[in-house]
């Protein structure tokens, strides 16, 4: 759906021996010195589940840093439940990871994607995302209230919204703030910011619905600003992009400290962990999370949800809080979520490296929120809305274990979900199907996901090009999923299982590109790739191979009668190593070759003494880019006005019985 340099650290029993001053600076959301900044909450040792009671208690986090931290949030945030809005004071350290000199900060104000009708993520969108559809009356916004440096100069007058994609000047979720100051390579700058949230009505992964409250993408976000060789950059700059109707997100890894505000009787989620109890003030409480080595913050609340927790741990995961919030309707379905959270934990972890944060929670949104499910953020995930109380294998284990496979590409691996979404989406879909299939049985029918490609894309341009919403996603999750199939088959399971584990490992916390993976590949394999990834990757290309003809002839060998068929071919598509072919002749007989699918014809002969009946190339399925089966099938006599309309009718009804499917 996405995913600096504070090198000190020091223990919480440090940070206790060092007095309240310290927490209150935390709580108080000004910066602290690196120094005193808590630290990777990964490698925690296992924990005992506590009481709901004791859902928001303290934990402690341990001195490994894994990320070049770049930002650091510290942030203050009411929610007024009657008004639908957020007031936050917003405290932004960063520190400029390239060489040149710069001028000017940029920021992501993203609930300003649904402030009108004419923005560019309504204008793309429609108004709906998968199912989803905005409210009529649901709008949402964001605006700075002020914003200024350490020394107190304002910057409200040095705003200026852009909009690099498209040019449309009534988006406001790009915003370039010119500053008084220059920043030189190396050097870190402060700012102070207020800002208030209207809330829509859920709706694109964000919003409330009815006491629910779904925050993500609520804050001021800095853009990410790329030095040279990140991401195969030649010359740094910034990555700026507004919000569009495809896209997901792409941040900079950092620290996040975050205190929350909301009625007492609300319990909350968040990103990270809780770092102190929760402070009572009459009717309400404030909640402070903290997390480090993530790339964004997002956090829910509900008085209605029903907390269960869970300790977790494995040869893999050294310990992890599963924490669950459920909408009354799921409140006995707990231990569905958590088995499919523990085996998708434990399994991801051994593919793709440890998971090395000691929380992980998973929010249920009630029905009328389901618009913020099935969504991933660092270390909390939500699941689809509760609808039922039995929903099935699809709806609950599915989305749990895609989501939470997220969190290790998304999450860990962070690459660009602007520009290379499929990196993101694919590899994940890849892996939830691997374990859906280990654990619970169930398959998903390659041959009918290829079918419904009928507007193959390259997958490595930014996801806006994609045009409609259909099309991304046939391209950029299910697409993209095939070609790792193929390749796994073309390589074996071992020799793929080798090569993304690979991937994963090298470059977490790395933001890699397209062209890494095939490094890695390449690496792995000991052959190029370049001609694969030029047809299939940065190219649209699926594979296509088509029976042209049939003839069959009667020869004679001495006194014995015998056929020669001959069967044409022809590659319409992209090229395979090796296409395997059925013949099957009028006595039963049949007969299994392959032939090389680089070639853009061939001619096949066989000698027999029945006459061929019919041929078909690919009859098992195994060619997982095929996307055009209908032209595979060739009957050897048949009349053509008849075999014409034949061909044509079962196109129809392949396209309407697989209509039902799309997503």
């Amino acid at each position: 759906m996405t995913r600096r340099t504070f090198m000190v650290s020091i223990s919480i029993l440090t940070l206790c021996l060092l007095g309240g001053s310290i927490m209150y600076m935390l709580y108080a959301g000004h910066p602290i010195s690196p120094s005193f900044a808590p630290q990777q909450q990964g490698k925690a040792a296992t924990v005992k589940a506590p009481s709901p009671q004791q859902a928001e208690s303290i934990q402690q986090p341990t001195a490994e840093i894994l990320s070049n931290r770049v930002t650091e949030y510290h942030i203050d945030v009411k929610l007024n439940e009657q008004e639908r809005t957020l007031t936050g004071t917003q405290t932004l350290t960063w520190t400029h990871p390239g060489k040149k000199t710069l001028n000017e900060l940029y920021f992501h104000l993203y609930p300003n994607a649904f402030a009108s009708p004419e923005s560019t993520f309504m204008k793309e969108s429609g108004g709906r995302l998968r199912s989803d559809t905005m409210p009529k009356d649901g709008w949402g916004s964001i605006e700075l209230t002020d914003i200024r440096t350490m020394d107190g100069i304002s910057l409200l007058h040095r705003i200026q919204y852009v909009q690099p994609d498209d040019g449309n000047v009534n988006d406001r979720t790009l915003a370039k703030v010119r500053l008084p100051m220059s920043v030189q390579g190396g050097e870190t700058i402060t700012l102070k910011m207020d800002f208030t949230v209207k809330l829509p009505k859920v709706f694109a992964r964000m919003g409330t619905a009815g006491d629910f409250v779904m925050a993500g993408q609520w804050f001021p976000k800095l853009s990410v600003y790329e030095p040279v060789f990140r991401r195969g950059r030649s010359t740094e700059g910034w990555n700026l992009h507004q919000y569009h109707g495809n896209s997901e997100f792409y941040s900079d890894f950092g620290i996040y400290s975050v205190n929350i505000d909301v009625p007492s009787s609300y319990t909350v989620a968040a990103t990270g962990f809780p770092t102190k109890p929760a402070m009572l003030k009459g009717e309400r409480k404030i909640v402070q999370y903290y997390a480090d080595d993530v790339h964004d913050f997002a956090w829910a609340a509900s008085p209605d949800f029903v907390y269960a927790e869970e300790p977790f741990s494995s040869a893999e995961v050294p310990g992890v809080r599963i924490k669950l919030y459920l909408d009354p309707i799921h409140k006995d379905l707990k231990d569905r979520y958590f088995y499919a959270a523990k085996v998708a934990l434990s399994n991801f972890s051994k593919w793709y490296g440890s998971y090395p944060y000691s929380t992980l929670s998973i929010v249920v949104p009630p029905a009328e929120g389901n618009g913020a499910g099935g969504m991933e953020y660092p270390t909390l995930i939500t699941a689809f809305g509760a609808t039922s109380d039995s929903p099935g294998y699809d709806e609950l284990e599915r989305t749990v274990i895609h989501e939470i496979g997220h969190q290790f590409f998304y999450g860990m691996v962070a690459s660009n979900e602007f520009e290379e979404a499929w990196l993101d989406e694919a590899f994940t879909s890849y892996a939830e199907d691997r374990l859906m299939e280990q654990e619970f049985g169930i398959t998903t029918s390659l041959p009918i996901q290829a079918g419904l490609i009928f507007n193959p894309k390259p997958l490595t341009q930014p996801s806006w090009d994609f045009g409609t919403a259909d099309t991304y996603a046939k391209n950029v999750y299910h697409r993209g999923k095939l070609i790792l199939l193929d390749i796994e088959r073309q390589i074996g399971t071992k020799a793929m299982n080798r090569t993304l584990s690979l991937y994963a490992h090298k470059y977490r916390f790395k933001h890699p590109t397209t062209v890494d993976f095939q490094r890695v590949l390449e690496q792995t394999t000991g052959r190029s790739w370049k001609n694969y990834f030029n047809q299939y990757v940065y190219d649209g290309k699926m594979a296509d191979y088509a029976i042209e003809n049939i003839g069959v002839y009667e020869v004679r060998q001495g006194n014995e009668a015998l056929y020669e068929a001959v069967v044409s071919i022809k590659r319409r598509g992209g090229t395979h190593p090796k296409v395997p072919i059925l013949f099957t002749f009028q006595d039963g007989h049949t007969v299994r070759k392959a032939f090389d699918g680089t070639e853009e014809q061939a001619e096949l002969k066989l000698s027999y003494k029945e006459p061929l009946a019919w041929a078909m190339i690919d009859p098992d399925y195994t060619l997982v880019l095929e996307n055009k089966h209908i032209n595979n099938y060739f009957k050897a006599n048949i009349d053509e006005k008849i075999s014409t309309r034949s061909n044509v009718s079962v196109t129809k009804l392949l396209e309407i019985l697989i209509g039902s499917f799309l997503w």
